[in-house]
């Protein structure tokens, strides 16, 4: 049976409008979000560099939005799609982005706020023990050098393959910090450098298609570990926010225009609804670390607590930031979906990039050669954010963590780190540990958020099954793959060694928040 892509997009976007109105309303009054409170880290500890509140909201939702989404949202249900069918796919990430990632991403964004905007692994203190702080700060550590390594990885893949990106992708740059400037010091009006910086960037499509910069996958790499280092140390209002909030211009045109191509170029669903036999892996548990951005992520945790909450200027716009922009990427990871589902041939797991691409240009047939181009630009322009959001907060957690108060000397021990997983080889294998890990990583979050809602005396099952289903999944994902890996004719090591110490880390965190808050209790009473 092919179900027609429309029907599948509509019942998607109506699935997410409601859980935002009455799940994502009723989860913010039950964290005591007071939408007339402006008395927030932001405003408390200005201080020019990291504590800055945005001038206006949706320079902050963008910020949030385009470090969150990365190429997570794509990778992950584009390879779900490809070993297991689009049903599974789409019902986790509707299931899981209304009822667990809105539920993770507002509460670590209020438990930071409660707090001074300190990370969800410094809370891990306040709310299960000292000794959990310790190791879920390695555990954090790890996985946001992981994450650079990975994401880094998957960038440099593109510009090698698709040299015409380039020029765009990383044209937004110095776009963005002329919208910093413009807006910050010059006292230009929001909409004026809003308007010249979209102008540039528009302009920098074509060029890119005129001016390809072919290079080495070497040399990109330099060019973004590079990066990842300066981004990390500007004050954020100068280059942070601004490329983020452009960002958003681009991925929210990509979501236009791929919901345009949903509804009018008459595409079906051409992949099969279920099936097994495209990977040896098994759909319980891979299905739901293959798809972490989403459904719910642990790096969006990081995010809330670590630039987020230290850049909202009000809680009024909490519920719309965290849990909305956890719901936009929900309706991405749809999108992507539907795409993806409609293709009869350009298939290709070992290139799950390329393979998105593909998709949008087959349900946008109007947009002729330009479709997959501007799709990968979009993904590019994201894996940015999340790269240079990934190494600022590994530096806050390296200062909280190792007592190294040098902001420079912190940042390249981050990439320093970032850089020997990529020299280890075989970097492309690390997508399934990166999917366990990020996975983890929100399983532990809601840990803390459980502690938090123990604390205060609320009700704390909204973050406490969620947090017990991850902590298995992920767990038993995580084992599988170690043992596979032992068993393996050809080990990647770099893989086998992060998946022993993460496997290590989240397990005693899980045990000793189990321990503190149960065992103890039944022990007193």
């Amino acid at each position: 049976m092919y179900v027609p892509v429309p029907l599948v997009v509509l019942i998607g976007i109506v699935f997410l409008g409601l859980g935002y109105v009455f799940y994502g309303g009723w989860i913010s009054r039950h964290y005591g979000v007071n939408p007339d409170n402006d008395d927030v880290p932001a405003r408390r500890f200005y201080d020019g560099v990291d504590f800055v509140p945005a001038k206006n909201w949706l320079v902050l939702f963008g910020h949030h939005f385009a470090s969150i989404a990365g190429a997570g949202p794509i990778v992950g249900p584009t390879l779900a799609l490809l070993y297991w069918g689009w049903v599974p796919a789409l019902l986790w990430v509707l299931l899981g982005s209304v009822f667990m990632g809105g539920v993770h991403d507002l509460g670590s964004l209020v438990v930071s706020l409660r707090n001074d905007a300190t990370s969800i692994s410094e809370n891990s203190r306040r709310y299960i023990s000292e000794r959990t702080r310790i190791v879920f700060s390695l555990f954090v550590w790890f996985s946001l050098v992981l994450i650079v390594a990975v994401f880094a990885h998957y960038a440099a893949r593109s510009y090698v393959n698709d040299p015409h990106i380039v020029l765009p992708s990383l044209g937004l740059i110095p776009v963005a910090f002329l919208f910093g400037w413009m807006f910050y010091r010059a006292g230009f009006s929001f909409v004026s450098s809003t308007l010249l910086s979209l102008g540039l960037l528009i302009l920098l499509i074509p060029l890119g298609e005129l001016t390809p910069i072919p290079a080495s996958y070497g040399l990109w790499m330099v060019v973004l570990f590079v990066y990842a280092y300066v981004a990390s140390l500007v004050p954020v209002q100068y280059l942070l926010q601004p490329r983020d909030y452009l960002s958003a211009f681009l991925l929210i045109g990509g979501l236009v225009l791929m919901l345009l191509g949903a509804f009018v170029s008459g595409r079906v669903m051409n992949l099969p609804m279920f099936h097994g036999g495209a990977t040896h892996l098994s759909i319980v548990p891979f299905l739901f670390v293959t798809i972490a951005c989403g459904a719910i992520s642990g790096f969006h945790s990081l995010i809330a607590s670590g630039t987020t909450a230290r850049q909202l200027p009000s809680e009024r716009y909490a519920r719309r930031i965290a849990y909305g922009g956890m719901l936009m990427e929900g309706l991405l990871a749809l999108l992507v979906i539907a795409a993806v589902g409609s293709l009869t041939s350009g298939l290709d797991v070992k290139n799950p990039v390329g393979t998105f691409g593909n998709g949008v240009s087959n349900i946008t047939p109007f947009l002729g050669k330009y479709g997959g181009y501007f799709a990968i630009l979009v993904l590019n322009a994201f894996i940015l954010t999340t790269l240079d959001s990934a190494t600022r907060i590994a530096r806050y957690i390296t200062s909280e963590l190792f007592g190294i108060r040098n902001i420079y000397l912190a940042s390249a021990i981050v990439v320093g780190a970032a850089v020997l997983v990529i020299v280890g080889g075989q970097a492309s294998g690390l997508w399934t540990v990166f999917g366990s890990a990020n996975q983890l990583l929100s399983a532990l979050a809601l840990l803390v958020i459980t502690g938090f809602l123990l604390r205060t005396g609320r009700n704390p099952l909204p973050a406490l099954i969620p947090a017990l289903f991850m902590l298995l999944i992920t767990l038993s994902a995580l084992a599988l793959q170690i043992v596979n890996m032992l068993t393996g004719v050809a080990v990647n090591y770099t893989a086998l060694i992060f998946a022993l110490v993460l496997f290590a880390l989240g397990l005693f965190v899980g045990a000793e928040a189990f321990y503190r808050w149960f065992l103890e209790r039944r022990g007193r009473g």
